[in-house]
């Protein structure tokens, strides 16, 4: 029997063709990324102690984004080549023009050589690897909306009601589906047995944003996170990953360049109030 692996740094999947009977896929998150090259290297180290080659992986978006290591990220990226689709940071890096762009972009932006934006435009918004699994960075319609989580009018972040879960994955055949976009490791399985897994994020542990309404997301630790899928008992299995890295490192540098938030939640896996 031919195994299948599948590693998700914010998407990774994998299949083989044929009577394959046992899959593993490994997906993760670059919102998880954001230009943190220390902690995509840590993520790529970790996959490989667990056998899983890098052909099997995929990744689910917001590659460079933020005060970090945009330019070295984007490096990494390109060679591997991994199966990716387009991140709502991404998008921002190749739509808005250089002087009306957020900080997290304009800080991004100047490490980036045009090489680096042409791979950001050749992206897809979503993709299916390998009739596996279909892959997209938050929902199969928008690239900036929570799929498996919803912000209440008090900025709670909390688990979406399964009906709209579910309403937003119809259409979509594959068995696996993977999201990314919140930064929070989750699986949620559909009634028709569809599981939806979002692996975490690799290098971005923590944030604030306000829409719809104020409210933060928070890891609660530095690590990097990603999530592998196997299939050998017939059934997607999910294993969640947490990497620790040299974390201070990243956080001394967004302190350095003037990003405080950044150097809060790289350090802990929490933000500020």
């Amino acid at each position: 029997m031919q195994q299948l692996q599948h590693l998700l740094l914010d998407g990774h999947v994998q299949s083989a063709g044929g009577l394959v009977q046992h899959q593993q896929l490994g997906l993760h998150d670059q919102r998880a990324g954001n230009g943190n090259a220390l902690a995509l290297q840590a993520v790529l180290a970790d996959i490989a102690a667990q056998g899983i080659p890098t052909t099997d992986i995929v990744n689910l978006g917001d590659c460079l984004s933020g005060p970090l290591e945009a330019g070295r990220t984007a490096e990494i990226l390109v060679l591997l080549q991994l199966p990716t689709v387009r991140g709502n940071h991404d998008r921002y890096l190749i739509e808005h023009a250089a002087g009306d762009m957020h900080e997290w972009e304009a800080d991004a932006y100047a490490e980036l050589s045009p090489a680096h934006l042409d791979w950001l435009r050749s992206l897809p918004f979503s993709a299916v690897f390998r009739d596996v699994a279909y892959l997209c960075h938050a929902t199969p319609e928008n690239d900036n909306t929570y799929w498996l989580e919803q912000v209440s009018s008090e900025g709670h972040v909390h688990l979406r009601d399964l009906a709209t879960i579910e309403g937003w994955a119809a259409g979509i055949t594959q068995t696996l589906i993977l999201c990314g976009h919140t930064h929070i490791p989750r699986a949620v399985q559909l009634s028709d047995g569809r599981l939806i897994v979002n692996p975490g994020s690799v290098g971005g542990p923590g944030y604030t944003d306000d829409a719809p309404y104020p409210h933060k997301v928070e890891a609660g630790l530095p690590h990097a996170s990603y999530a592998i899928l196997d299939d050998a008992s017939g059934r997607w299995s999910v294993t969640f990953r947490l990497v620790p890295y040299d974390h201070m490192a990243m956080s001394k540098l967004a302190a350095e360049r003037d990003r405080p938030s950044w150097a809060k939640a790289l350090a802990t896996g929490f933000v500020d109030e």
